[in-house]
């Protein structure tokens, strides 16, 4: 009972983090970077596939009732992230490599279920900065769909690995006795004994 009181926890830090971060990459005006992401691949890497599902659904629910409402669609989208990084999580661990490989994965998968959203309901405009380079490819004759996931499969190449990685670092930077706290994760509870026994070994030379 108390593991789920702790992941519940962790999946609403989660929610904060997709929110916050997203704010700041906007505002700073990064390119090729969202970050609205980060709480629900972290979520989804120590926690599993269910609660990576609920912070993404979380995330857009919040963010399309206090920002904008037509961000509830790509919901879809963000569970589908949690999902995949917690099936993947579970399966392998959440190591360096298979973080870099989880990225190039999402960056694939999330414009290939996020395109058709903005072209059924949006006409391929999301009301985004990617829309200009859209309604550049749309203008030299592109189809609407290859307009709208070309600038979302080069934004996700570079935003998802580095979501991952930064995923990694957070979950390598965690205490083994926190972990062992709000996850099941066997794979991923071994690979950080393994880490910290590592670590001891050298403060020990």
């Amino acid at each position: 009972m108390k593991t789920k009181s702790y992941s519940l926890t962790f999946c609403a830090i989660g929610v904060a983090l997709n929110i916050v971060l997203s704010f700041i990459a906007k505002h700073l005006n990064i390119p090729f970077v969202f970050f609205d992401v980060m709480g629900t691949v972290l979520s989804g890497a120590v926690l599993g596939p269910l609660y990576g599902a609920i912070t993404g659904f979380v995330t857009n629910l919040i963010t399309s009732m206090v920002n904008n409402p037509a961000e509830l669609p790509y919901a879809i989208v963000n569970m589908m992230i949690g999902i995949i990084t917690g099936f993947i999580s579970i399966k392998f661990g959440f190591k360096l490599p298979t973080a870099i490989i989880t990225g190039i994965i999402l960056a694939v998968a999330a414009p290939l279920v996020g395109t058709p959203i903005t072209v059924i309901l949006y006409g391929g405009l999301a009301g985004g900065t990617m829309d200009i380079m859209t309604g550049f490819l749309i203008q030299s004759g592109q189809k609407i769909f290859t307009s709208a996931f070309i600038p979302r499969i080069i934004s996700n190449i570079i935003d998802k690995p580095l979501s991952c990685i930064i995923a990694y670092i957070i979950i390598l930077r965690m205490p083994s006795s926190l972990l062992s706290k709000i996850t099941t994760n066997k794979k991923l509870l071994a690979q950080k004994n393994a880490a910290s026994s590592k670590d001891e070994d050298i403060d020990n030379e």
